[in-house]
């Protein structure tokens, strides 16, 4: 059950990273941005030392977070 929420989570964060940056991606392409973004999103909410509840709503908000930064990377090293 924890990898389909994670895999929801996933494509949400990336089809939201997509719209916020004015790519394009599909189904595939916004799930793996969501699922590296969610990756990032943790690493750097566990350096920052951010007290997350854990629960959707916090996982969802991080992955956005890092979908958000790794698309912006992704963009300025590849243009």
């Amino acid at each position: 059950m924890g990898l389909i929420i994670s895999a929801i989570i996933g494509l949400i964060a990336g089809a939201v990273a997509h719209r916020v940056l004015n790519s394009r991606g599909g189904f595939l392409g916004s799930l793996v941005v969501g699922l590296i973004g969610a990756l990032l999103g943790g690493e750097l909410a566990s350096i920052l030392n951010l007290n997350l509840a854990g629960g959707v709503i916090d996982r969802l908000i991080v992955a956005i977070v890092g979908a958000i930064l790794f698309l912006f990377v992704w963009k300025k090293v590849f243009k």
